[in-house]
């Protein structure tokens, strides 16, 4: 039996002005529920979780290479953790006890990089100065490395992908999810200790 219009569109019309309340009043709307994941995806985990900004005190910093994370202290308590992504088996992170060094908020790496022709196209997008070849008006250009902040010779912890949390990635650095590290290079000071283990 075919549905009755008049009735069928009264419903639709109820429907319809039952939400728009919830349209007009947005500060008093719900926020949706998140639906599970669908089969076969995955969540999504954080990549850190900051909880110095209620602590005061100095800022130490303490990187487990095998883990992969470091835990943060302020003030001599628990101010957090993040995932890093530090060098691979080729590009080993030194462990030890080392402080920063330094502090550029918008440095380029001198070692590591691109090169570009002379249009401007990528022809390689993992070259190491001074080893890859250049093509005729072509250059080298460093790899960005926002908020860094050296921590022994050419190796600082800076923003840049973690690619897989727990996995190495780096040439060396420690890489840090970028507003950890804006936060972070806003919180170190010179002299802040950073113990790297394995």
């Amino acid at each position: 039996m075919a549905p009755n219009i008049p009735t069928l569109l009264r419903a639709v019309l109820f429907l319809a002005m039952a939400g728009l309340p919830a349209c007009q009043h947005p500060k008093t709307a719900t926020a949706p529920q998140a639906l599970p994941p669908a089969p076969g995806q995955t969540v999504q985990a954080p990549l850190f979780e900051w909880k110095g900004a209620e602590l005061s005190g100095p800022l130490a910093v303490n990187i487990d290479l095998g883990e992969q994370k470091a835990q943060l202290m302020r003030g001599g308590q628990p101010a957090g953790w993040t995932y890093v992504a530090t060098g691979t088996s080729s590009h080993p992170t030194p462990t030890g006890s080392f402080r920063v060094t330094e502090k550029v908020q918008d440095k380029h790496s001198t070692s590591w990089g691109k090169i570009v022709d002379a249009s401007g196209d990528t022809v390689n997008h993992n070259a190491k100065n001074g080893r890859d070849s250049i093509p005729n008006g072509g250059r080298f250009v460093g790899a960005p490395m926002p908020y860094w902040m050296r921590v022994n010779g050419a190796i600082g912890m800076h923003a840049g992908p973690i690619p897989n949390p727990g996995s190495p990635a780096s040439h060396g650095c420690i890489r840090l999810p970028r507003e950890m590290a804006e936060i972070l290079f806003g919180v170190a000071q010179v002299g802040t200790p950073v113990q790297i283990t394995y």
